[in-house]
């Protein structure tokens, strides 16, 4: 019998009218079904969302963060149940949703269970008056996620959704959503109240983490006066100058490139080598790329797995086909691979040159595919020019070993996020976000408090408290009182 992926409405699963295919993409074949969500799924979970708000705003930090730390323990206990499934769904190598996609979603609850523990809120006396500030929940929050990293980025907007004492209604990609109604679940086990988190499945709201689709949301949100935190495409760039590690910038490169199938929103596409090592990169960068793996998802030695979905992966050679048009040579892969592979979703790694370095249509739309450009340059200056040449600005890598280098070139550039000789080093305690149409608003500890929350003043007057002076004197109120 196919599994049908139901809503998930007030703490409950929930048919919705007609279904639609879930596809393997390794194998091109239905193995699931999934609810074809229609506007009135979408207001029974904003009602369960409001309903439930008015008494889970009003838990404690404490009671929360047990929550979360509970739901991590459930995840982490079936961590290999969701591996499979998160590799059968979108088309990554177990191996890789077993070591990043699965754990990171558990760091996800585990982190900001801990984080609402020990933040500090702003406080001042000014002779005679006591001013605070205090954060209340926004209310409930529509949370969208794209397909590329389907739990990892989910369960990134969820935990501080919960930690900070909102409810919300989640819109999973419909590429991708079994482990997001497997993580329904997990919910129930943990004993969270109905209603707190709600999940609406199919085609009701598409968003895949797409600028266009991205500016669309903004357009509706604003209308509305509504806070808003898009985290949109990127175009990133590698800047690797001649005085790098270039044994560990090939490596990390490889990964940069390639990793997920090059579906990652920060994977460098845009390679920029300066010209005293470019054709040694570039040897040695081909054949590296030429070792990698490509196959069946669930096979160990497996590196680079299968597209999200056919349509998916016909955008991805349409673009190989347009860099050739453009004057580009492809000097490995570019074709969908046959043999074994001939049903499923699968493209060659793909390694561009000659196309020129901004003006063309490869070096500055997002291909989101295992596609990348490697183009040579001379300068400093050129290297900040065509990293900023497009209209993204989420993230850039830069290798070298001159300090001043690094940061003088990482104050030049239009992103959100400079790695300096490394690459996806994440820290939930930093801002995450892109400049220009890479996005708007930050994620992280305190910018996720920021979106999540309201935030107020209190100010106490003359005759409301008695203050002593003496030097290291903390203050207790009971709020309660």
């Amino acid at each position: 019998m196919v599994l049908t992926i139901q809503n998930f409405i007030n703490g409950a699963f929930q048919a919705s009218g007609s279904t639609m295919n879930v596809i393997n993409p390794s194998t091109g074949k239905v193995y699931a079904q999934l609810s074809k969500s229609q506007e009135n799924d979408v207001e029974l979970a904003v009602q369960a969302a409001d309903a439930a708000f008015k008494t889970w705003k009003l838990t404690s930090a404490q009671e929360r963060s047990l929550m979360l730390n509970k739901i991590a323990d459930l995840i982490d206990s079936r961590l290999e149940e969701f591996a499979l499934a998160e590799s059968r769904d979108q088309g990554k190598p177990l191996s890789l949703a077993r070591s990043v996609d699965i754990p990171r979603a558990v760091h996800n609850f585990r982190f900001f269970a801990s984080s609402i523990l020990h933040q500090l809120e702003h406080s001042q006396i000014v002779p005679g008056f006591l001013n605070y500030v205090r954060r209340e929940p926004v209310g409930p929050v529509a949370l969208i996620s794209p397909w590329n990293l389907p739990l990892y980025l989910l369960t990134w907007k969820i935990a501080p959704c919960l930690a900070y004492g909102c409810t919300s209604i989640c819109k999973p990609s419909e590429f991708t959503s079994m482990t997001a109604y497997m993580l329904c679940q997990v919910f129930i086990d943990a004993g969270l109240p109905k209603g707190v988190v709600n999940m609406v499945f199919g085609t009701a709201i598409s968003f895949t983490g797409g600028t266009v689709t991205g500016r669309t949301i903004y357009q509706s949100a604003a209308s509305r006066n509504k806070k808003l935190s898009l985290e949109l495409g990127g175009k990133n760039a590698n800047i690797i100058f001649d005085d790098c590690d270039l044994e560990k910038t090939i490596k990390t490169t490889l990964r940069s490139s390639f990793l997920n199938q090059g579906e990652i929103c920060l994977c460098g596409s845009r390679i920029f080598v300066q010209s005293k090592i470019y054709d040694a990169f570039l040897e040695k960068f081909v054949q590296e790329t030429q070792k990698l793996i490509v196959g069946d998802p669930l096979d160990e030695k497996t590196q680079v797995g299968a597209l999200v979905s056919e349509d998916h992966m016909n955008k991805v050679l349409k673009y190989i086909q347009i860099a050739k048009e453009e004057g580009g040579t492809v000097l490995t892969g570019g074709t969908r691979l046959g043999g074994d592979l001939k049903d499923g979703y699968f493209v060659a790694p793909t390694i561009i040159v000659g196309l020129p370095a901004t003006e063309c249509r490869v070096q500055k739309e997002e291909i989101f595919g295992p596609v990348v450009t490697v183009t040579k340059f001379e300068t400093f200056d050129e290297a900040v020019e065509y990293c900023n040449s497009t209209e993204y600005g989420l993230a850039a890598s830069v290798w070298t070993s001159n300090l001043n280098t690094a940061h003088k070139i990482a104050g030049l550039l239009d992103v959100g996020t400079v790695w300096i000789n490394c690459w996806m080093v994440r820290n939930l305690n930093m801002p995450f976000g892109g400049f220009k149409g890479s996005g708007l608003g930050r994620e992280g500890t305190f910018d996720s408090a920021e979106f999540f929350c309201e935030v107020f003043c209190l100010i106490f007057g003359k005759n409301s408290l008695h203050c002593s002076r003496q030097l290291g004197t903390c203050y207790c109120f009971d709020l309660n009182q």
